[in-house]
């Protein structure tokens, strides 16, 4: 990255005193002499020094003539070049040769003596940054009028702390800390282990955990059992998110490889891996190289388009240019990403294409187990697998990307596909290969066009791909490269028009999340049905809150009532007959929410059902158009919302089937502004289930099916529909864009007696007889290195490595 050289001593001087000017605004350089030019690949970077702790803004001149879209970065680093604060400009919404502000707290000024200012654009075009005399930027510095007592107080209390910094007595104080550090904490470490491997024992000799090691042993013999006590003991409260640890037992052995090494396939493809390059560091560039070297499936070539303007790069394919299975093509011109990927791609001659990024790794198994899906099914034509993140330096593995099977809705809201990605050479070549418009997200454009084509997606579990993080990737930071977000909503967009869909793609919550607001092809009647006992103060506030919140207004509201015994429940139906879409209906028989929920629907006129607790209560006006924007189409069969307990944490997020058993809700107890496992609480997302709790489906799946089944009088009826609705080949969608208060289960009560108890291993029985097949291999829409005991997409440590 080309960047302005930072000027002299003098020149800091000069900026300095402008510092000191008295009045609350003043202008540097205003008549400018040039202009420094902004694009993509160059920015400016100025270091000064800072003599007020007064400042509050700063604004640099800006002439964006011609510049249609892009964001202009402004950062400030403090003299350990660490980042202390940033802001992003939309250029769209600044005019022509407009200044453009840069806000910090006057504490930044205060406690960093030396700051650098670093200005980078991604757009269409480039900018220009005015300058002045010394090179200086043309800037405008905002003073806050501070008081004197304030000042005083300001220079009093630096003036202490670096007495105290100074004092013997701090430095003393330091070293205890040091020892603290060194010494006293790792003894205690040690001092608590024996305690910690009795409570494991002790632990071990569980009712549960007995039963549960007597079947591992029946089962899969005494390795297994080994292997279930050393995975038990690693699951613990502080390491259930070790990913380092989680390896140790997960990752693929010497011995699996070497057996790879040996084996042969019924079907040995040539697997075509694709990769520009453009002034790759050596190091990144000869490991991503030596990484395909030294895969266990050998019938591979690496098709390398190199675009750099560098020595170092080419120097470095210099060394392998007579090797027959790594074909380089020199461009004369960088077309960019894209149109460098496409070039790359005319050197192939193998029958799949995988994706690569010139300075990611591979791990070994990689290709072997592309190539073991392929012999299992010749008719897949489109593989991804998991992720992690590596270092710098390749010697730290973080962040797993553990991903569920291809979904459409949740692919929508954000590209988890990502790496490992293969296809049949025809697939790729059906779409015409990348797009230069798509620049950033021109993967994500690629697999939205293939997926539409493709005749079978698979998803492989297992990280075989390592995206590397360094300061100008978008595995290290968002902002690295914007223009890449604004170009994925671009994609999605043009996957919606192409297909026909009509719908507007906005930014999601964070960068990399995208929403999209499907247009209402109706406004059908929506017939809320909330069954209900008594607690008149919960069905109060949960109609009071349809009724003054909704902005959809075609619904009408039928109360299913269930056997009440208070006199005021009755008074407080009367008062609803002063309204004329709500009515109560009653059923006279034993709770059985599946029964009752049937017979409501029969009272329904509404094309679609909205099926409701009595003691959820709505918080954002457009729930029902968030809801009915998804079971309008004819692929759903129903929608879930985000539903929060009253102390604003998670109470359902979707379900994940085998979760605990049968089921259980994913992110529970979470809190209600966490972004959760990747993001995954914030945008619209497929699921094999959603809760009853707030449920909407269509008439016509909900006859289909003869509604709930009544075997299921309380649990897991909500479960069932949903996976009978998938059997159906519809799918389930989960928003997070429909919130509701959950007071969870007040009108029922809990599961405290003889007979509720064995009526809910009733129910767990009727669930394994059902869907023990489904539950067994695995949540499609989960991931099983994910915990199958708790709802916080922690690690699996019980999972077998194969």
């Amino acid at each position: 990255m080309d960047k302005k050289k930072n000027k002299t001593s003098s020149a800091e001087k000069d900026i300095s005193k402008s510092f000191y000017i008295n009045d609350m605004e003043h202008v540097i350089c205003e008549d400018h002499i040039k202009k420094h030019t902004i694009s993509r690949k160059t920015s400016y970077t100025y270091s000064f020094k800072v003599n007020n702790h007064n400042m509050k803004s700063l604004k640099i001149k800006i002439d964006c003539k011609g510049v249609k879209k892009g964001f202009v970065l402004l950062k400030m680093a403090n003299e350990l070049n660490e980042l202390v604060v940033s802001t992003c400009t939309d250029i769209r919404e600044v005019g022509k040769d407009s200044w453009i502000e840069f806000n910090f707290p006057a504490i930044l000024t205060h406690s960093n003596k030396y700051l650098t200012l670093i200005v980078e654009f991604d757009g269409d075009k480039e900018i220009a940054l005015l300058l002045g005399r010394r090179d200086l930027p043309c800037v405008k510095y905002t003073y806050e009028k501070l008081s004197e007592e304030i000042e005083d107080a300001i220079e009093r209390y630096t003036y202490r702390l670096d007495e105290i910094y100074n004092s013997s007595g701090w430095k003393v104080l330091a070293g205890v800390y040091k020892f603290r550090d060194k010494v006293v904490r790792p003894v205690l470490k040690i001092i608590k282990k024996p305690f910690k491997v009795i409570k494991f024992i002790l632990k071990l000799f569980k009712p549960s955990n007995i039963k549960n090691a007597a079947k591992v042993l029946k089962n899969d013999g005494f390795k297994a059992l080994i292997r279930l006590i050393i995975n038990k003991s690693r699951e613990t409260e502080d390491n259930r998110f070790n990913y380092e640890l989680w390896l140790k037992t997960h990752d693929v052995t010497n011995e699996q490889i070497d057996r790879q090494r040996d084996y042969k396939f019924d079907y040995e493809p040539k697997i075509s891996i694709l990769v520009p390059t453009y002034n790759t560091p050596e190091n990144f560039l000869v490991e991503m190289i030596e990484s395909v070297n030294e895969q266990t499936y050998t019938n591979w070539e690496l098709c390398i388009a190199d675009a750099s303007n560098n020595e170092e790069t080419r120097k470095v394919l210099a060394r392998y240019e007579g090797d027959p299975k790594i074909p380089i093509k020199y461009l004369d011109e960088n077309k960019g990403i894209s149109g460098n990927t496409n070039e790359a791609a005319t050197l192939v001659t193998g029958e799949y294409i995988a994706l690569f990024d010139h300075d990611d790794l591979l791990m070994p198994n990689a290709l072997f187990e592309i190539v073991k899906v392929i012999n299992k099914d010749r008719e897949v034509d489109f593989i991804y697998t998991d992720e992690d993140k590596t270092d710098e330096t390749s010697t730290r593995r973080f962040d797993p990307h553990f991903k569920p099977d291809f979904a459409i809705d949740t692919f929508r809201s954000n590209n988890y596909i990502c790496h490992f990605t293969t296809m049949k050479r025809e697939l790729f070549d059906s779409v015409g290969g990348f797009r230069k418009e798509y620049d950033g997200a021109q993967d994500f454009d690629l697999f939205l066009r293939t997926t539409e084509k493709a005749k079978k997606i698979v998803h492989i579990p297992k990280v075989v791909y390592h995206w590397r993080v360094h300061q100008n990737s978008t595995a290290g930071a968002g902002e690295a490269k914007l223009y890449a977000f604004e170009a994925g909503k671009n994609a999605i967009q043009d996957s919606l028009d192409r297909n026909g869909i009509k719908g507007t793609v906005e930014m999601g919550k964070y960068l990399g999340i995208y929403n999209i607001r499907y247009e209402l092809e109706s406004t059908p009647l929506v017939s809320i049905l909330i069954p209900t006992k008594d607690h008149i103060e919960d069905l109060d506030r949960c109609i009071k809150s349809i009724i003054e919140k909704s902005t959809y207004k075609n619904y009408e509201i039928i109360v299913i009532e269930n056997n009440s015994t208070e006199s005021e429940t009755f008074k407080y139906y009367d008062t609803l007959k002063n309204y004329s879409n709500i009515k109560v209906v009653e059923w006279k028989d034993e709770f059985n929410y599946s029964a009752i929920n049937n017979f409501g629907v029969k009272n329904a006129s509404g094309e679609v059902f909205l099926l409701l607790n009595n003691d959820v209560e709505v918080i954002n006006g457009d729930w029902i158009e968030r809801m009915l924007q998804y079971a309008q189409r004819e692929d759903v069969g129903a929608v879930g919302a985000k539903l929060y307990y009253p102390n604003d944490t998670i109470q359902h997020g979707g379900v994940i089937v085998g979760l605990g058993g049968i089921a259980n809700h994913a992110h529970k107890h979470f809190h209600r502004e966490a972004p959760g496992y990747f993001a995954r609480l914030n945008f619209v997302q497929n699921f094999s289930a959603v809760t009853a709790a707030c449920l909407m489906v269509r008439r016509d799946v909900y006859e289909k099916l003869n509604g709930l089944d009544e075997d299921l009088k309380v649990a897991f009826n909500d479960v069932d529909f949903c996976l009978r609705i998938r059997a159906l080949d519809k799918l389930i969608v989960w928003t997070p864009f429909a919130e509701l208060y959950h007071h969870e289960s007040i009108s029922r009560g809990v599961e405290d007696t003889p007979e509720k108890i064995e009526r809910f291993k009733g129910e767990i029985r009727f669930m394994e007889k059902r869907w023990g097949k489904f539950i067994k291999a695995g949540d499609p829409y989960y991931n099983p290195n994910l915990t199958m005991s708790r709802e916080d997409y922690s690690l699996n440590f019980h999972l077998k490595n194969s």
